[in-house]
């Protein structure tokens, strides 16, 4: 029987590629987002991808995708995003909020209902998809970047309470990533200022990049543990210093 493998936020950019890159690799993949139309479109391009409506931020929702599974090897929290730019002390405390449900509490109601899952397959990988915002802070970000630092706090936590447990504990922290959705929806649908953060970037990480991370991860032997994986394109050798032409 092949393995499943469960990627959330998989209706676009780095789910939707790990999704297909999965299935590429043998898995069978549940791919789970609220964009049931662009789901179903991706199941019907890709053999091994069965789509599922969830919403991370509904328990109810969770538990239902919970509930439709008969295993489960391989968890990848995906889904997440960022919204708005304001510094903290004029900041929106309703787009906190959105970040800190999808990206944290999100990832925590589907780690939860999946986990025993992932120990009962033997060889489980959870795999948390973070951001290197959750590593170094700066202006504009303290929103997002609380919300991927208390990401990456879980990740570390999960892997000491479950060390001895047949479950890895991985977290991928991409750098700048182009992706469609992502810029867009962080500055509001504003698509010129959206297209300023790539601008002169030569060669930006795709989601393709991502997704090939997140494989090399879950693909490693089970006594390999891939702790906490950076990822960055060249011009970007921290988060201040991008090279643009």
């Amino acid at each position: 029987m092949n393995r499943t493998a469960v990627v959330t936020g998989a209706s676009s950019g780095i789910g939707e590629a790990t999704a297909r890159r999965l299935a590429a690799e043998g898995f069978d993949v549940v791919a789970a987002a609220r964009r049931r139309d662009r789901l179903d479109k991706l199941a019907a391009e890709v053999p091994g991808i069965r789509a599922v409506t969830l919403d991370v931020t509904s328990q109810e929702s969770v538990d239902e995708l919970a509930a439709s599974l008969d295993r489960c090897d391989v968890l990848v929290n995906n889904a997440g995003g960022a919204v708005g730019l304001e510094p903290v002390a004029s900041g929106d405390v309703a787009d906190w909020q959105k970040m800190y449900d999808i990206n944290v509490l999100g990832s925590l109601r589907v780690t939860q209902a999946l986990l025993p899952r992932l120990v009962e397959s033997g060889d489980g990988v959870l795999v948390m998809l973070t951001s290197v915002a959750g590593l170094v802070s700066y202006e504009g970000g303290g929103g997002y970047n609380a919300a991927k630092h208390a990401q990456s706090s879980m990740a570390e936590v999960l892997r000491l309470e479950l060390c001895g447990e047949p479950v890895r504990i991985i977290e991928i922290a991409p750098g700048m990533v182009h992706t469609e959705e992502f810029a867009l929806n962080r500055f509001r649908g504003d698509s010129s200022a959206a297209d300023r953060v790539y601008e002169g970037v030569p060669g930006p990480l795709s989601a393709d990049d991502v997704a090939d991370a997140v494989s090399w991860c879950v693909t490693r032997p089970a006594h390999v543990n891939i702790d906490r994986l950076v990822i960055r394109p060249r011009a970007q050798a921290a988060q201040y210093k991008i090279h643009r032409v």
